[in-house]
């Protein structure tokens, strides 16, 4: 059902918020929201063993940096959050996954892990977890979060070798439990190893982070190492309730015995060709369905696209359901799709996604980061020591492509307003280093932010659809953008819907937090799941992270 006509302006906690690119019929409608809450921000103390802010020698310490933040249509965020650090207790920073139900007034933070926290069995070393290394995920439609994490050894066998220093996380029953493990070498846990590999090959790393779907099945990419070569695939796993047997005794809680079931692989070909995918993406899942970028080239690519495949079926067929090559909605004739981006949104219906065509680029100077890992600072500035460039489409946009209908809109390009879709960071394991990286080599990768919902209405049996993205306004001259605007955008569609701006950098904090009032806001985020149903979250600083303010916040979408 379409609302009344609101105007060009949606107040917002007293802030007038201007749509962007103002270029449609006069009767177009924006979209609306409700307003900001504060899911958490930096006045809140971390959930940790050592905290109870009743005692006044209590260890407590503060939330301080927050990734993008994901959420299911009830409510439930899920958060990795860390500490400023230990400068007044003389302890190390916390780094945790978090959730918080938000259809609950007054509800508390819960701490799923930190650094304090016992890796689930098989762990017979008392190994505790050193870092959740990525954004967390949570189901759509149950309380089911999946997160990665990063440890020493799990498990010591009998001639005293040790194995296991990275898996995927979940708790579908209400306990933490081991989804997936580098422990497939070990013959106890021959339910771990790689499908379609050689018997005992275990995963390497699981690149990105893991989804899931009806509650207990896990979607994931992980890479692995046969015959001395490196490979990739994306799996899925579904959990039970149950206990996993070894001599003597049973590990619980556990996930059960099943095995990892193989949807693709680099040996598998991609449909229609008789080539082999060379590169695949994290997948995103909903609704027992699973869809993920795969390609024959990731960095020069000619076939491929994003594939579909129901989890249910016993052949896991794939569907590519945009091809490279297809045409861009929208453009001259002869305009096709030549890129496609990793990070797919997807609610069981509606996949949203960023896309490129054309030949022409621009070259941007990349400037390394200058706070966190401070390993992977000192690697980058090393190899950036001359400078950094890299090439992107000047032609790119965001995309929804509808399943049930098999037709793809275009949402936003460069050209309306917005100068690009793209954010760069440098980011992976540098070597002679342990740290929260993904197992692959550090090295510059971009990523363009967006999430699809087709439940703001309560129903994905029509065609109507709304979407969120960040984007970039601005010129870059000799490779640098000249005061830069990064924003949050809300589209309505199908159909040309004037953007509503949610936040932009710059913009007073008290358009998310009050209590940022008087503070510019200067870092937005938004992943792939943070937006079902029709609540929609967000993490952002104001100032600075060291000396400003920050928080992770929640609106609620008008149907």
């Amino acid at each position: 059902m379409r609302r009344v006509n609101r105007g060009v302006f949606i107040s917002v906690l007293g802030v007038a918020l201007t749509i962007a690119a103002p270029t449609f019929a006069t009767d177009a409608i924006p979209p609306a929201i409700n307003g900001w809450e504060v899911v958490v921000n930096n006045g809140y103390d971390m959930p940790t063993n050592s905290c109870n802010p009743a005692e006044p020698t209590s260890l407590c310490r503060k939330f301080n940096s927050y990734n993008q933040p994901s959420v299911n249509v009830r409510g439930l965020v899920v958060i990795r959050a860390r500490s400023r650090g230990g400068e007044v207790t003389g302890q190390q920073p916390v780094h945790g996954v978090y959730t918080r139900d938000m259809a609950t007034p007054g509800s508390s933070i819960v701490k799923i892990l930190d650094r304090s926290t016992p890796v689930p069995q098989p762990n017979n070393l008392d190994t505790l977890f050193t870092e959740p290394p990525s954004f967390p995920r949570i189901d759509m439609n149950s309380n089911t979060i999946a997160t990665r994490g990063n440890h020493q050894p799990t498990w010591v066998d009998e001639n005293g070798d040790r194995f296991g220093t990275t898996g995927i996380y979940a708790n579908p029953f209400g306990q933490l439990i081991t989804a997936a493990s580098k422990l497939g070498i070990v013959p106890y846990f021959s339910f771990f190893e790689v499908p379609g590999a050689s018997p005992g090959t275990p995963f390497d790393v699981f690149p990105g982070s893991p989804s899931i779907t009806d509650k207990t099945t896990i979607v994931f990419k992980g890479n692995y190492t046969e015959e001395g070569s490196g490979k990739t695939g994306v799996y899925y796993r579904i959990l039970t309730d149950a206990p996993i047997p070894v001599p003597t005794r049973s590990l619980e809680p556990a996930g059960g015995t099943n095995p990892v079931v193989l949807i693709a692989n680099t040996d598998t070909l991609i449909p229609g060709t008789t080539q082999v995918f060379g590169s695949l993406a994290p997948p995103s899942a909903a609704d027992g369905k699973a869809v993920f970028v795969g390609l024959d080239n990731e960095e020069s690519p000619t076939v491929g696209g994003i594939y579909l495949v129901k989890l249910s079926d016993q052949k896991l067929k794939l569907k590519n359901v945009v091809k490279l090559g297809s045409s861009v909605p929208g453009e001259k004739s002869g305009a096709v799709f030549n890129k496609i981006g990793e990070g797919l949104s997807f609610d069981g219906r509606f996949v949203a996604f960023w896309g490129a065509w054309g030949a022409e680029t621009k070259t941007l100077q990349l400037q390394c980061p200058t706070t966190g890992n401070k390993d992977r600072v000192a690697y980058c500035n090393e190899i950036c020591a001359e400078g950094c460039t890299e090439t992107v489409p000047v032609h790119q946009g965001i995309f929804v492509h509808d399943l049930d209908k098999d037709k793809t809109y275009a949402v936003a390009k460069t050209g309306d307003d917005f100068s690009d879709f793209l954010y760069w960071n440098f980011s992976g394991h540098v070597p002679g280093s342990a740290g929260e990286d993904d197992g692959e080599p550090a090295r510059w990768r971009s990523s363009a932010f967006v999430a699809v919902s087709g439940l703001v209405d309560g129903s994905l049996t029509d065609a109507h659809f709304h979407v969120a993205f960040k984007a970039r306004k601005g010129e870059a001259v000799e490779g640098v953008y000249k005061d830069p605007v990064d924003g949050i955008y809300l589209s309505e569609g199908p159909g040309n819907s004037p953007l509503l701006t949610l936040v932009e950098t710059g913009m007073d904090g008290s358009v998310l937090d009050p209590t940022a009032k008087g503070l510019p806001a200067t870092e937005v985020g938004i992943e792939r799941d943070g937006f079902r149903g029709n609540s929609l979250v967000i993490n952002a600083v104001m100032g600075s992270e060291e000396t400003g303010w920050g928080g992770v916040y929640m609106t609620k979408v008008l149907e």
